[in-house]
């Protein structure tokens, strides 16, 4: 029977989880990737519990609410939910794709934080990355901490090295690694590649990590015809057009299609999120009503 902890105290050791990894969470990847936003690429969750009904799950609640909210218009922020004692306090972020339209990004946020609401139930920290965005919040403060950590490595086929598709590739590399900003694009003929920083990092420490990312493509991918390196605060991926469907969409809808879907879920995203605000106004308007009748008793 599985002991649990409240997020106030240290977890229970493991052998396994403290040999295989450096942090709290166990990963579990996916090895099939899609063109779509809301696929999933990998997830983690502390093997610490939280107690049901405590300040800490109100808490983390009230957090992912607010990233959820957050992401209707900006593509990345974070939060910390204060507590009436240190362990009740929950940090989280949340970081779109640099590319996605303000309803792409809302839409995958809500998807990722309802994907790890089932993936790391009672958990006191969890991290979800989608094909659009990821999200993470954990008892431990981690804003701000530059990581480095391999999370999720994927390695196409090699065929070889072919100096027209490598030469490219490695030029696109470079430029992914030696570009300014915390999203990055490049392309030339057939190859592709893209890399992004989580927005809590400084430009220098987003440097430093894309670096890394590539560095590893590099080193551990050699001349396979794609290449995925997820770090914990940055990723970088390149395609040679050998099969990668990172970067494919495969719904079989066109684009304007798509954005009409986004929009669609966009709208209705507000309109709940009014109609709930609109409830808690009632309701604080009732309960106010009743007070004043209990008083006047």
């Amino acid at each position: 029977m599985a002991i649990r902890k409240s997020c106030g105290s240290s977890p229970l050791p493991n052998p396994l989880l403290l040999t295989l990894f450096s942090h709290t969470f166990l990963f579990f990847p996916v090895w099939s990737y899609s063109g779509n936003l809301d696929a999933f690429v990998y997830g983690g969750c502390s093997h610490q519990k939280h107690t049901p009904g405590s300040p800490y799950q109100s808490n983390l609640n009230s957090l992912l609410t607010s990233l959820v909210n957050s992401a209707t218009f900006s593509a990345y922020n974070n939060f910390t939910v204060a507590g009436a004692s240190p362990p009740d306090v929950v940090y989280g972020l949340y970081q779109c794709r640099g590319d996605l339209s303000m309803p792409d990004c809302a839409t995958c946020v809500a998807r990722a934080v309802t994907q790890m609401g089932t993936l790391c139930s009672g958990t006191c920290g969890g991290a979800i990355q989608l094909e659009g965005c990821y999200v993470k919040y954990d008892n431990a403060t981690f804003l701000g901490v530059e990581d480095k950590t391999v999370v999720l490595k994927k390695c196409g086929p090699s065929v070889g090295y072919e100096p027209g598709p490598m030469g490219r590739r490695d030029a696109v590399l470079a430029s992914l690694g030696g570009d300014p900003g915390l999203y990055r694009v490049g392309g030339s003929g057939e190859v592709e590649g893209v890399a992004q920083c989580l927005g809590d990092l400084s430009m220098g420490e987003c440097q430093d990590c894309i670096s890394e990312a590539v560095g590893l493509l590099k080193s551990d991918c050699g001349t396979a015809v794609y290449g995925d390196m997820y770090l914990t605060k940055c990723y970088a991926k390149y395609s040679t057009g050998g099969g990668s469907a990172d970067y494919q969409p495969h719904n079989g809808k066109s684009n304007d299609e798509e954005d009409d879907d986004g929009e669609k879920t966009f709208a209705i995203m507000i309109g709940l999120l009014a109609g709930v605000a609109l409830l808690v106004i009632f309701l604080t308007f009732l309960r106010k009503a009743f007070k004043r009748d209990d008083d006047g008793k």
